[in-house]
């Protein structure tokens, strides 16, 4: 077997935070983000942010702000 260089990639703890700020970029807005690990959260669920610019989790209370640029 040959060694290889793998990059592992670190993902953030999901529901550590309670305020996280996103980015268009990041819709759609769901809980936990994509770069959260997932074997510790709660299922997935998708927030509706794009009309007044805020959202809060319902299962972990993460609030969510979209950045304005």
């Amino acid at each position: 077997m040959q060694n290889r260089d793998f990059k592992v990639k670190k993902l953030r703890e999901p529901n550590a935070a309670k305020r996280y700020i996103v980015a268009q970029k990041d819709l759609p807005l769901h809980c936990p983000m994509d770069d959260m690990s997932l074997w510790d959260s709660h299922p997935r669920v998708y927030l509706p942010i794009e009309t007044t610019g805020e959202a809060v989790c319902p299962y972990c209370g993460a609030h969510f702000s979209l950045k304005t640029d």
